[in-house]
């Protein structure tokens, strides 16, 4: 589904990334890990097209479609929790999952009048609300409690389905709760 052979990517004069190769079969749940600045994020934009290898190849399934939730929020400001999750999916699915996430009370919302960490599980429901081939958790349980990354952790597990999980992030325990395989970067 994704494969990596002998990839390289510089920002100007800055190599990110230099000759890395890896293969992601489809369905698989995935973590990618290194240190800051190691080209984590990088990796997930080239997967997603949003950058060009400068050296090797990049291969993904022809009409591969991703949803994501990115180290941002990057909700709609005039768009109520609602509707930034109905964006990509049914009114009911979108309702279904918001409270499965804890913001039934909140459906009416701004994201301007919401905490970091329900921008955050907006943003979540709003990647799982879409139907997708790859789901990209990009430090996606950043700055929430362990009861609520609980939560998420459940309704992640619910909604993905068979589609294939791309994990960043510093904390081992969200690695090892949701992906099965590690690649480092």
């Amino acid at each position: 589904m994704i494969t990596f052979t002998n990839v390289s990517f510089s920002y100007k004069k800055e190599e990110v990334i230099k000759n890395l190769s890896f293969s992601i079969k489809k369905g698989e749940k995935v973590a990618l890990s290194g240190a800051s600045g190691s080209g984590k994020t990088t990796v997930l934009r080239l997967i997603m097209g949003l950058e060009k290898a400068k050296k090797g190849k990049v291969e993904i399934n022809p009409n591969c479609t991703f949803s994501v939730v990115f180290q941002e929020d990057r909700l709609i400001p005039h768009k109520t929790t609602l509707g930034n999750v109905s964006l990509f999916s049914d009114e009911n699915t979108a309702k279904e999952i918001l409270c499965e996430l804890g913001l039934c009370e909140n459906l009416n919302t701004l994201p301007s009048e919401l905490s970091g960490g329900m921008k955050r599980r907006v943003a979540l429901a709003r990647a799982l609300a879409k139907q997708s081939d790859v789901l990209i958790l990009d430090e996606a349980l950043t700055g929430l409690d362990s009861a609520t990354k609980e939560i998420c952790y459940q309704a992640i597990e619910k909604y993905l389905a068979n589609r294939t999980l791309l994990v960043v992030s510093h904390l081992k325990e969200e690695q090892t709760r949701l992906a099965n395989r590690e690649i480092k970067i």
